[in-house]
């Protein structure tokens, strides 16, 4: 009979889980060529740990021996299953005689790489790809992730089991691209990255602004995407993490609403981040072979900078978005230019490139380009005109910090004295 496992036993299983999970099941997976078959087996290796490291010890290596027990456990369940379907028999016998258990520390490490790209291949909708994401690369729970994207946990794990059948159906490899495909690829991998990201510091709906640990996740898969394929443009996207994820603390006040940038307390930022971004901008910029990411990293570098909005670098900012919009032309870029030029030359020069913007279409129903319009106008002095706009913007929100801001510069206009005198006049005629 197999000893109980001592609690300090369950604490160094517990924390080899924490560190470790996600490596095994990426071999597992490799091994298996089957999503739920793989995390099943890390749960059974996981299990067995638990019933034999008691009486035998922990062994040398735990990562290969748990790839070993599941990769196992998985060819029993299988035979388990063959009683039912003899194609299962036909499967594990192949798994048991062509398919050696991995030993080298490289080939566990390149799983992972394998893992993120088949859970972000182009063929897979958006919003699966970073459902997938989470839940196989960051291990995140299909609740936790339906509760992130405000979605039932039915219809996320639906997604989740669409993504899977997608891979398996399509015959989507589970490979690291070839060089030549590695470019829209690696593109797909940082537009999930930076997805999760966006959703954990700015949630697109809800009361809460931030999601801490989807932020977290982020700045982890960047981290790892950086160590196992060090390309510049993943250098960039994490250097822009880092950069913003720095402004976490100063960003809600004690009732959790939101503090804009120009009225932050930058003594609050973390300087630490931003040391580690601003060197990972440097060396991107240094290869040569820079895009998006690594563009706005360095727009947000030059804020981290500075000690406060009015000493802000504003004219390198509008020199840095002329490059980026030259690289990834983009009405949301233009945008954030016209209120970088706004910094620099004035409210008006800022307003009349907004109001060109506007007036094209393409940031119709775009919220942050109503809030921008209202802000210049009321800096302005337009009250009326800004606090018509303000409430547009207001129908758009469905962000609980972002609607109480948008409420309050409403608030504030609404109860401003010239409205009231106009108001009168109005009423007098």
């Amino acid at each position: 009979m197999d000893s109980p496992a001592s609690p300090a036993l369950q604490r160094q299983v517990a924390s080899l889980y924490q560190a470790e999970s996600r490596r095994v099941l990426a071999t597992l997976i490799r091994l298996l060529g089957d999503f739920d078959l793989a995390e099943e087996a890390l749960q059974d290796a996981f299990i067995a740990a638990m019933e034999q490291w008691p009486r035998d010890g922990i062994p040398e290596q735990p990562r290969a021996w748990l790839v070993s027990t599941g990769r196992f456990k998985a060819i029993d369940t299988l035979r388990r299953r063959a009683r039912f379907d003899t194609s299962q028999e036909e499967i594990a016998r192949r798994l048991e005689k062509d398919v050696p258990p991995p030993g080298e520390e490289e080939e566990l490490e390149d799983d992972r790489l394998r893992l993120i790209f088949t859970c972000c291949h182009p063929a897979l909708p958006a919003d699966a790809r970073v459902a997938l994401t989470l839940r196989e690369v960051c291990d995140l729970t299909t609740e936790e992730i339906a509760s992130a994207y405000l979605v039932a946990t039915p219809t996320m794990a639906q997604r989740i089991v669409r993504a899977k059948n997608k891979i398996r159906q399509a015959g989507i490899p589970y490979q690291v691209p070839e060089r030549q495909e590695l470019n829209e690829r690696l593109d797909s991998v940082l537009q999930v990255i930076y997805l999760v990201f966006n959703e954990g510091y700015f949630a697109s709906s809800g009361e809460n602004l931030t999601r801490p640990d989807l932020s977290r996740e982020a700045i982890r898969l960047g981290a790892l995407l950086v160590e196992l394929l060090p390309e510049s443009e993943a250098r960039g996207l994490l250097a822009l993490m880092l950069l913003i994820e720095a402004r976490r603390p100063a960003r809600l006040d004690h009732q959790g609403d939101l503090i804009l940038l120009e009225d932050q307390d930058r003594s609050l930022w973390d300087q630490e981040l931003i040391q580690q971004g601003t060197a990972l901008v440097e060396h991107a910029l240094g290869e040569g072979r820079f895009g998006a990411y690594t563009l706005q990293a360095a727009i947000a570098a030059v804020h981290g900078e500075a000690a406060s909005a009015d000493q802000t670098d504003w004219p390198q900012i509008v020199g840095l978005y002329d490059v980026l919009l030259r690289t990834s032309p983009s009405p949301v870029i233009e945008l954030n230019r016209a209120v970088a030029v706004a910094m620099r030359d004035g409210w008006e020069a800022g307003l009349k490139l907004v109001d060109e913007l506007l007036a094209d279409g393409q940031l119709d129903g775009y919220l942050p380009a109503r809030a921008a319009r209202a802000d210049l106008l009321r800096r302005l002095g337009r009250h009326q005109d800004a606090l018509r706009v303000y409430q547009e913007a207001l129908t758009l929100s469905r962000q609980g910090a972002e609607r109480r801001l948008l409420e309050k510069r409403v608030a504030e206009l609404s109860s401003a004295p010239h409205l009231r005198y106009n108001a009168l006049l109005r009423i007098n005629r």
